[in-house]
């Protein structure tokens, strides 16, 4: 019996662990994460919660007989909701996901074996029971040899751009990064040849990518996105791509859930000026007018701030464009700056700056009602941005707000989603929630405001919703979106 346990077993073992796969793939691999979205998805339904109990119950119950194991891989048909393949994020089977299932699927198959040889039940549905911690136990233990793998494109992409002679800005922030670099791009293409790294490329290998297939022999400046999970990744970054030029756009507590504290999350983007000439940066928050203050004693550094049009270091330059992101404009102008370029030779291109994907994008529905479009945002100070856009865009007409709320907040997501739905049931006159990852939070802040509140499971269900409820003169905003490896 305990054979055809340990066969039930591992063959439950192979939808699950696609499932599974797919979320640390998502997750960038992060060790740590497959099992917090494990216990996120066992808690988010009452169906979900019973195949959780199902899964302890054959574990627990193992201990007495073999037959009480057959329970673990039954409820391996969940978590429900959670697809195998995919949809908004399918699993892409690249080397490192190959390596991760491999490493995880030895772990599986000794866990297994070793249960079945030694007639224990209650080791081989473990296994099984603990497949997620397995996937992130093997994400640790391959990271290292993940980045010794790196370690030639990035050596290779070092080599390149050292040899290109370009000059390299870099850029971080908890948000506002890919925008401010599309503004500097377009604002320098006019007098230097210009590369810039492509879409969210703002990791170690996506750089090194970004470098060895983009930059040519002529470039004049190079713009380094770079994002940080953790302390030490931009210093890291910054030791093959060394700034002569870095900026800081914004702090917020975006990825605040892995930082810990905001505290953190300042000194982390503050690495990316220890080996910089020049600083940028936007002293707008009182963080990083903190930062720029420690950092002059050390540094030249460019101070920029909005509020009555863009200021560099105490000079209003211009006033902020309608359309345009203020605090990114300013500091795509500071780095300009920063780079000796004449302001009056760039200003005049200031009216056509180009639009970020996503982040706040004007589109006409076919049903003649606006949407405003920004998926790509899930941070507190931008989605107040997009709401008043919202507001403005739907005046004389409804409006609707659509959001899943925002995510990776940590401590404050509960009262950042709560505060975000307050705010905006007192001001549109439909707020439509989406899935379940923050909709406690989001139908608590809206309780007591005037606008109607819709709950529906995806966000296929809400563009149906919209399709059906608004009409011309009307305005819609998608807040976020969150793919669907998330409850």
């Amino acid at each position: 019996m305990i054979w055809a346990l340990a066969a039930a077993t591992v063959l439950a073992s192979t939808p699950s662990g696609l499932r599974w796969l797919r979320v640390a793939q998502r997750e960038h691999y992060q060790p740590g994460s497959v099992t917090r979205f494990q216990l996120r998805w066992w808690l988010s339904t009452a169906s979900n919660n019973l195949l959780a109990v199902v899964s302890i119950a054959g574990v627990v119950g193992s201990l007495a007989d073999v037959v009480w194991g057959l329970l673990v891989p039954l409820a391996q048909v969940g978590p429900v909701g959670l697809p195998v393949r995919g949809v908004t994020s399918p699993l892409s089977w690249t080397g490192r996901l190959r390596r991760t299932a491999a490493a995880s699927g030895v772990l599986v198959a000794g866990g297994v074996v070793v249960g079945a040889i030694l007639d224990l039940a209650v080791v081989v549905v473990a296994t099984l029971f603990l497949l997620p911690v397995l996937i992130d136990l093997a994400l640790w233990a391959l990271a290292p040899i993940e980045s010794r793998l790196g370690d030639r494109w990035v050596e290779r992409a070092a080599a390149k751009l050292k040899a290109s002679g370009a000059e390299v800005v870099a850029i971080t922030g908890s948000y506002g990064k890919t925008t401010t670099k599309s503004y500097l791009a377009d604002l320098l293409a006019g007098s230097r040849r210009v590369v810039a790294s492509p879409a969210s490329f703002n990791n170690r290998m996506g750089l090194a990518r970004a470098i060895n297939e983009n930059l040519t022999q002529g470039t004049e400046v190079f713009i380094a996105e770079m994002g940080t999970y953790g302390p030490g990744e931009i210093a890291d970054l910054c030791e093959w791509i060394p700034p002569k030029v870095a900026a800081i756009v914004a702090i917020g507590p975006v990825h605040l859930e892995r930082f810990g504290a905001i505290e953190t999350i300042v000194r982390a983007k503050e690495e990316i000026l220890d080996r910089a000439g020049v600083g940028v940066i936007c002293v707008d928050d009182p963080l990083l007018e903190a930062v720029a203050f420690r950092r002059r004693q050390t540094m030249p550094v460019i101070e920029v701030s909005t509020g009555e049009g863009i200021v560099i270091d105490g000079e209003r330059v211009i006033g902020t464009p309608p359309g345009v992101f203020a605090a990114n404009l300013a500091v795509a102008l500071g780095v300009c700056r920063a780079l000796g370029v004449d302001l009056s030779d760039v200003l005049s291109r200031v009216n056509d700056l180009p639009t970020a994907e996503h982040r706040q994008s004007v589109l006409q529905g076919g049903g003649g009602f606006t949407i405003i479009d920004d998926t790509f945002n899930s941070n507190p100070a931008g989605a107040r941005s997009a709401l008043a856009a919202l507001m403005e865009a739907g005046k004389g007409g409804k409006t609707a707000l659509v959001t899943p709320g925002m995510v990776e907040l940590g401590p404050l997501q509960d009262e950042e989603n709560r505060r975000l739905a307050e705010v905006a049931s007192d001001q549109v006159d439909h707020l439509v929630v989406v899935g379940r990852t923050n909709r406690r939070a989001l139908l608590a802040g809206s309780g007591k405001g005037r606008a109607s509140v819709t709950v529906v499971g995806s966000r296929a269900e809400a563009v149906e919703w919209v399709k059906a409820n608004m009409g011309p003169g009307d305005a819609v905003l998608y807040e976020n979106d969150l793919p669907d490896h998330y409850p």
